[in-house]
């Protein structure tokens, strides 16, 4: 339907939407495969991207930054390798050594 006598300019509060929300991460491309899902991510407030991944399963999810050198298609296809290659030293002890390096974790 088309109203003629109405004319869009734009959102009402254009500095509030633009200037007090933080710039949410884009989603580049994501795939599942066993209840494992797996999203690209681009952060337009710092320009950085991400590989997030969730297990649907066991409810564990982490997510890698992509870091310099690395491509993102191959950060994306695989994560576990990457988070693999980050893991911390089998030297530590105690809780810290089950973090991953440069790995945000949630359960």
């Amino acid at each position: 339907m088309v109203y003629p006598h109405i004319q869009y300019r734009g959102p009402a509060y254009p500095d509030v939407l633009h200037d007090s929300m933080p710039a949410s991460p884009r989603e580049l491309d994501s795939r599942v495969s066993d209840g494992i899902q797996v999203r690209l991510l681009w952060h337009p407030a710092d320009d950085h991207v991400s590989v997030a991944v969730h297990d649907g399963k066991t409810g564990e999810a982490f997510e890698l930054a992509v870091g310099e050198g690395e491509h993102p298609r191959d950060v994306f296809h695989h994560p576990y390798a990457y988070a693999a290659d980050r893991r911390a030293p089998a030297t530590q002890s105690g809780p810290s050594a089950d973090v991953a390096v440069g790995v945000r974790t949630t359960v």
